[in-house]
């Protein structure tokens, strides 16, 4: 696979990783709460492991071939975001006492596989992942001939996307972590504004598709 494509999805994947949102608002919560950046960021990466694995088998195409179910995936999508935002909104994330629970320990809330499962829900309805592998991901694939098979060129991308997010998420968790974890005042104020953006992505996508 040409190294000019990949350089160019590689610059724009990173721009697109590096605009918060509901992936962000997830590993900031994780960091902040104390519990397991890596098992936060690993249920991240399941859900576009799924994405990839769709694509591959060609299934995103058909997506985008049909408006009826590319739709209700974002409605959905859209949806799930105004809940998270709402949750986030309603419960902001507060430093978590030590030992309480960190690494998804006692706490109860999003330790454990339960948040690894949430983790995965999130990026596998998350509207700006529909957007990436049905939209932004087929124009850097290369049809002609002399080329890897467009499966293959497809897994690549998707496995390039999955190992920048896994960089980033893991960062910012962990930069949550050690900046928001003695600062309760700054964590909610943190918590708060991702829940926002979230409540207004979710609205934004909504309001898009009753027009």
């Amino acid at each position: 696979m040409d190294t000019g494509p990949l350089f160019s999805f590689l610059a724009l994947d990173l721009l697109l990783i590096c605009v918060p949102g509901a992936d962000w608002a997830y590993v900031i919560a994780a960091g902040v709460r104390g519990r397991s950046v890596g098992r936060a960021v690993a249920g991240l990466m399941a859900g576009y492991a799924l994405h990839t694995a769709l694509a591959v088998a060609g299934l995103s195409v058909l997506v985008a071939g049909s408006p009826g179910l590319l739709t209700a995936l974002t409605v959905a999508g859209a949806g799930y975001l105004l809940w998270l935002g709402w949750s986030v909104l309603r419960r902001p994330a507060v430093p978590q006492a030590a030992g309480a629970g960190a690494d998804g320990g006692t706490d109860g809330g999003d330790g454990g596989a339960d948040g690894f499962w949430r983790g995965a829900a999130i990026s596998g309805l998350n509207p700006k992942a529909l957007l990436l592998y049905l939209s932004v991901l087929p124009q850097f694939l290369v049809t002609q001939g002399g080329h890897p098979p467009v499966a293959l060129q497809t897994a690549v991308l998707g496995a390039l996307h999955m190992a920048c997010c896994t960089a980033v998420y893991l960062t910012v968790g962990l930069l949550a972590r050690r900046l928001l974890a003695a600062r309760p005042t700054a964590a909610r104020a943190v918590s708060r504004t991702s829940g926002a953006a979230m409540l207004g992505i979710g609205a934004l996508l909504l309001a898009q598709h009753a027009l």
